[in-house]
């Protein structure tokens, strides 16, 4: 009978690297403390690397950067897979992500219907802050991401080019997403996303 490790080690060569790997993904080889103690020792040997607490990876080998660890952003979607909530990112990282700011956020904040709760990254975390379900709604992709944007920015304060960017990229957003995500947003929100149809 192999060691839980050797069982372990065996199932994580089967993963492609760069998948990120929870101590729930080995429950059936092992209790929780000995999947935990397991982990901890195949990382030890260098096999994964530690993420955050409980969150390891196998990475990838760039042969020109070497060692490329996960996004924040993969991170905060394997923790929404393993825990089966949906989450929703805002502020300046919805800024960011639709190129509406060079700012990359050293915290990314994410609406959960989740736990709330803060995951450290060395120097960056995530952070997930528990919201109504109607703020999790949106079907697009883009659509989501403006009105969170859009939030972000405020009322007052959207610039004419903002708005264009905005408009040109709502108009790649799935038609029905949109028509149903616009009623799910303010309403000076729901003028602008309007200009997209």
């Amino acid at each position: 009978m192999q060691s839980i490790e050797k069982q372990i080690e065996e199932k994580i060569k089967e993963i492609a690297k760069g998948t990120l790997l929870f101590p729930e993904d080995f429950q059936l080889l092992g209790s929780s403390a000995a999947v935990r103690l397991a982990l901890h020792r195949i990382e030890k040997r260098g096999i994964i690397r530690r993420v955050a607490q409980g969150i390891y990876v196998q990475p990838k080998i760039n042969e020109y950067i070497g060692e490329i660890r996960p996004s924040g952003e993969e991170i905060a979607d394997g923790i929404a897979k393993r825990d089966k909530i949906r989450i929703v990112p805002t502020g300046v990282y919805a800024l960011n992500a639709l190129g509406l700011s060079t700012q990359v956020p050293m915290k990314l904040v994410f609406l959960t219907d989740g736990a709330a709760r803060e995951i450290k990254l060395g120097k960056r975390s995530i952070k997930f802050k528990r919201t109504t379900p109607k703020n999790l709604m949106a079907k697009g992709k883009i659509s989501s991401l403006v009105i969170q944007a859009l939030r972000e920015i405020g009322i007052d304060k959207l610039k004419a080019s903002e708005e264009k960017k905005i408009i040109e990229l709502l108009l790649k957003e799935d038609k029905s997403h949109l028509t149903h995500d616009i009623q799910l947003a303010p309403e000076w929100i729901k003028k602008i996303m309007k200009k997209a149809l």
